[in-house]
């Protein structure tokens, strides 16, 4: 009994002690993704849909719930955010060479088709970015006449 006591103390002590540290907040100021936006040309309802379901994790600006003020879920959602922008980040389009860009919207439409994006994980408390069959079909319109380009 008196082992349970001691791990759930040093339990207790670590989270309280990651209420302190935290990861860093993803924030840009200004238009972090003025530049694909110029590129790709998004009708106005594939912006919104971006922007509802993919800019969070997919460019240098999320906007955070009230729950990434707790630890360790301010973690959790670093990582997911992290792992996004390694796979594709918006603000980061006009670093990528027309190659990269053609595969980036190539993978954009084979996520979105397959139903793996958004992730569940992010629909669950964002019900705006449950994506429609009306959106779903918008969006991979726009990749294709995008990818067309490259």
């Amino acid at each position: 009994m008196k082992i349970v006591k001691i791990i759930a103390i040093v339990l207790l002590a670590v989270l309280v002690g990651m209420q302190f540290y935290r990861p860093p907040k993803n924030v840009a100021e200004g238009d972090y993704v003025a530049a694909f936006e110029a590129e790709t040309q998004p009708p106005a309802e594939v912006k919104q849909i971006l922007k509802t379901a993919c800019y969070d994790c997919h460019s240098a600006n999320t906007e955070y719930p009230w729950y990434n003020n707790i630890a360790p879920i301010s973690y959790w959602l670093a990582g997911h955010i992290d792992d996004g922008k390694r796979h594709l980040d918006f603000s980061s389009w006009d670093s990528y060479d027309s190659k990269k860009k053609d595969h980036k919207l190539e993978e954009v439409i084979d996520e979105v088709k397959e139903g793996k994006m958004p992730l569940n994980e992010y629909t669950w408390t964002h019900a705006e970015a449950k994506l429609t069959q009306e959106q779903i079909q918008a969006l991979l319109n726009w990749a294709q006449e995008v990818r067309a380009k490259y």
